[in-house]
């Protein structure tokens, strides 16, 4: 069986390390999500703050990474400090890749060291290096850079790294790996500034071996060939996930300055088509991907006092980042845009809680909840990426109380400061960017994550438009159904772009090939499991279902199928918490 089963376990406080190989949890669960969920809730105890040094970080890896292509993904496990519950986050990039060539499916990470320190995990060995020197450091690109430099290995490795926004401990700091993949979302970079750790860099040389190469091959040119020769990830190629900006501002579900709006008059500017033409400046691919979908936007602008010269900065852009830094706070400048990512990338900010975070302090400030002693005298308004540019770096500097309270999340600063009918927050997370309709905000209020990413419901809303929604009870247990068989996809780590690519006949072929026997019946039935396993960390550590906030911003913008009937939601997150076995109330 090829299933990467060794863990290695890392003791910050103690300075230890040692390895264990645990191939029943593996050959029971595959890896990933499953074990991923497993683990966390063997090593995190119960009630522990996010912030302490018993909050553990565990990377996981599937057992087609490094095999097949679009396998490419690492999950990250931790209690999240922006909800105070499950902390689950995805990154691309190589560290999949270099974390099974070092021989490991997972590596857990305990305890906090007394000074800043990075790690350096070379195959079987682990260096615990002073990062003193890059501690404080502004830019992740800078940290990024010097590591590369420092350490051997070039080639098949990851580095992933916080910036100053996770030093600061602000509450949806991320870690950048690859300069241009994220583990984003819900504060993992907090988690590694709570820990004093800098960054991980990870480097291996194993094999792996498969008993049945024939076969093996088969299947994999079957994956392939739908990958690079059908349509099924052609859009991803050629434009990105940015090319769902022209077809939901015109479908009437593009979250708009705050969601006062659901369509943008300069959604056109930000579009994949515009940023294709003007400013693409290379594309991108994870290890072992074939698509290439991370797009790279050259942004050329001149030296300050020398005309003819010019730096070129390289900027990622995806859909999410567009919504959340642009069409939700009014700016259509693609320029400023482009200025105000890199600001956001380079301090290690996720841009979806930080777009969403600033639209609120934005309305704030227009309705006099806050004003210019509580923003140091930026005057948020929406489109002036440079009074935003002066707020990010003010929310990672945190020189007052409302800066401070902003880096806790939306949620928390409505709490303070008021305007909690339009923060726009889902268990504590800031929306993602789909105004599509019920089932899109079913999906945010009972996914795991409560991401866009859990359950697609934003998907099922679009194909629902012209032919009527279904029954709220069917809704709740197509959410439910769609979330579980993501676990299954979140357990190999299958890239959700290729999902569709990834079926169940072809996922047990895939594993069968390498000696995992799973039929497409005990890989559903794992996908539920692994579902009731994340509600159940949740529930144990607080999660109420009879406490979710229905914002109700939601309510008063049209969504392509009207305004959104809070009962409906009501009773298909009803149904959902009852596929859970957890009762909504």
């Amino acid at each position: 069986m090829v299933v990467p089963s060794k863990i290695l376990y890392i003791d910050l406080s103690r300075r230890k390390f040692w390895t264990e190989d645990w191939r029943d949890l593996f050959e029971a669960y595959l890896g990933g999500a499953s074990v991923g969920i497993r683990l966390l809730m063997d090593e995190c105890p119960k009630g522990v703050d996010p912030l302490d040094p018993d909050n553990p970080i565990i990377f996981v890896v599937g057992p087609l990474t490094g095999l097949y292509p679009l396998a490419s993904k690492t999950v990250a496990f931790f209690k999240s400090p922006l909800t105070g519950n499950l902390g689950e986050s995805y990154a691309g990039g190589r560290s999949a890749v270099s974390i099974r060539l070092a021989g490991y499916g997972a590596i857990v990470i305990r305890g906090a060291s007394k000074t800043p320190v990075y790690l350096a995990i070379h195959g079987r060995r682990v260096h615990f290096r002073d990062a003193s020197g890059i501690w404080g450091m502004r830019s992740t690109y800078t940290v990024g850079r010097i590591i590369r430099e420092l350490e051997p290995g070039a080639g098949l490795r990851t580095i992933m790294r916080i910036g100053m926004a996770g030093e600061k401990l602000v509450r949806y700091a991320n870690v950048v790996t690859e300069t241009y993949r994220h583990f984003g979302r819900l504060g993992l970079g907090a988690v590694f500034g709570s820990k004093k750790l800098k960054a991980i860099i990870v480097s291996g040389r194993s094999g792996i071996p498969v008993r049945n190469p024939k076969e093996f091959r088969k299947v994999y040119r079957e994956i392939y060939e739908k990958a690079v020769t059908t349509s099924l990830m052609r859009k991803y190629y050629e434009l990105g996930t940015s090319m769902n900006i022209m077809p939901l501002n015109e479908l009437g579900a593009l979250p708009t300055r705050n969601l006062r709006d659901a369509r943008f008059e300069m959604g056109s500017n930000l579009s994949g088509e515009e940023l294709a033409r003007k400013f693409l400046g290379r594309r991108v691919a994870c290890s072992h991907c074939p698509v290439a979908c991370i797009h790279l936007a050259a942004l050329r602008e001149p030296y300050p006092d020398e005309p003819y010269f010019y730096k070129t900065t390289m900027i990622p852009y995806d859909y999410e980042p567009l919504y959340a830094l642009g069409s939700m706070l009014g700016i259509g400048d693609v320029e400023g845009w482009l200025r105000l990512m890199d600001e956001v990338e380079s301090l290690g900010l996720d841009a979806m809680s930080t777009g969403v975070a600033l639209a609120w302090a934005t309305e704030a400030y227009e309705r006099g909840l806050i004003g210019p002693e509580e923003t140091l005298g930026v005057e948020l308004s929406w489109g002036r990426a440079d009074a935003y540019i002066q707020a990010v770096r003010l929310i990672v500097r945190q020189p007052n109380e409302f800066y401070r309270t902003l880096g806790m999340g939306v949620e928390k600063a409505s709490e303070v400061y008021g305007g909690r009918e339009f923060a726009l927050a889902f268990g504590g997370l800031e929306m993602p960017g789909y105004h599509t309709g019920p089932l899109a905000y079913v999906g945010y209020m009972t996914g795991g994550r409560h991401s866009h990413l859990d359950s697609a419901g934003y998907s099922y809303d679009q194909k629902f438009v012209g032919k009527g929604l279904p029954d709220p009870e069917e809704a709740g247990k197509i959410i439910f159904r769609e979330e579980a068989w993501r676990q299954v996809l979140n357990s190999l780590v299958i890239c959700l772009f290729a999902r569709k690519i990834y079926d169940a006949e072809t996922v047990s072929k895939a594993l069968k090939a390498v000696d995992v026997e799973r039929s497409p019946e005990e890989l559903e039935k794992l996908g539920v499991s692994t579902l009731r396993l994340r509600h159940e960390f949740k529930a144990r550590e607080g999660f109420d279902p009879k406490g979710l906030r229905i914002p109700r911003r939601i309510l008063e913008t049209r969504s392509p199928h009207g305004r959104i009937d809070p009962e409906y939601l009501r009773k298909a997150v009803e149904t959902y918490f009852g596929q859970v076995g957890l009762a909504e109330g």
